[in-house]
């Protein structure tokens, strides 16, 4: 199961510089996840300050 970055997400990359597979990058409105390189370790959801990313359902 992959992470996926919501509507909470302020654009700091704080979650881009944690994910290990360089699945995030920056998107039109805010940062976005690359489902099929998501390693779901979790880091990204670790680092975020506003709690932006939560486990895709």
């Amino acid at each position: 199961m992959a992470y996926k970055i919501t509507s909470a997400c302020v654009s700091c990359g704080a979650c881009a510089d944690a994910c290990p597979a360089g699945a995030i990058s920056q998107g039109d409105d805010s940062y976005i996840i690359d489902a099929s390189a998501c390693l779901d370790c979790g880091s990204c959801s670790d680092t975020c300050p506003n709690g932006a990313i939560v486990p895709a359902e």
